[in-house]
């Protein structure tokens, strides 16, 4: 999502002090923001900015993009206010780095104001969210995936968070077909590596709504590893493993 952060910080703060303008008040304890809808845009941020951006209290893990509580929480202990956090997040939004990753416009009018919101009220804020913000994003339970004749179901998690339906699977030795569903609109694929550090054996296709990324593999027995190969997804947690007997 953003793209040098600390340095727009600078920026919007230098733009304020330069032209004079009167800070408006900060979220402070309160859900509320006058300038968006911040459930909405904790939907939104799991959904696209989540798999690039770790953000504590939206519990996402990527590491493709800056940390979003460690970016802003120097800025917020000398002083500044959480509504200058909105108009940098809001303008990084629109006109990011164009030597960054980040595609320009990923949101635009309401929804770059309700994530912009969102981040402005969790942004290095202690704590999980309670109320609507909990509810606005449903986490998948992870559970076990076994094996039944010689296929293995790996749904990747279906709000776009970096994660799978399972977190182990179990299988027998043969040939293994593994599906990896994606319903989120960030995309994804499944790949199978032998052991921990081991070479990889075999890699789907990146999938996004709705689509299957699909595996073939002899496996014998011994410990695999399941993971996605999109940047900064396996780090952010986006793993697990299968045990052959």
């Amino acid at each position: 999502m953003l793209v040098n952060v600390r340095r727009g910080a600078a920026c919007a703060a230098s733009a304020l002090a330069a032209t004079a303008l009167v800070a408006l008040a900060g979220c402070g304890g309160n859900v509320k923001s006058d300038s968006g809808d911040p459930v909405h845009g904790k939907v939104l941020f799991v959904q696209k900015c989540g798999a690039c951006h770790t953000l504590a209290r939206a519990s996402t893990k990527g590491t493709v993009g800056p940390d979003l509580d460690d970016a802003f929480a120097q800025s917020l202990q000398e002083g500044f206010r959480r509504n200058v956090i909105h108009g940098v997040v809001r303008e990084q939004i629109l006109y990011p780095n164009q030597n960054g990753k980040m595609p320009a416009k990923l949101f635009t009018g309401q929804d770059a104001s309700d994530v912009a919101a969102y981040v402005q009220y969790a942004a290095a804020r202690p704590g999980q969210d309670t109320g609507a913000l909990a509810a606005a994003v449903k986490t998948t339970t992870q559970k076990p995936a076994v094996e039944q004749g010689g296929k293995l179901q790996i749904d990747a998690d279906p709000s776009g968070q970096l994660a799978y339906t399972a977190s182990s699977a179990t299988a027998t030795g043969g040939s293994v077909t593994i599906n990896s569903q994606n319903k989120s609109s960030t995309p994804h694929d499944i790949a199978i590596q032998q052991g921990a550090n081991g070479p990889t054996l075999a890699t789907g296709k990146v999938v996004s709504g709705g689509g299957v990324s699909t595996v073939t593999v002899d496996l014998k027995p011994g410990t695999y590893t399941f993971y996605c190969t999109v940047p900064g997804h396996r780090a952010a947690g986006m793993h697990g493993t299968i045990t052959v007997r």
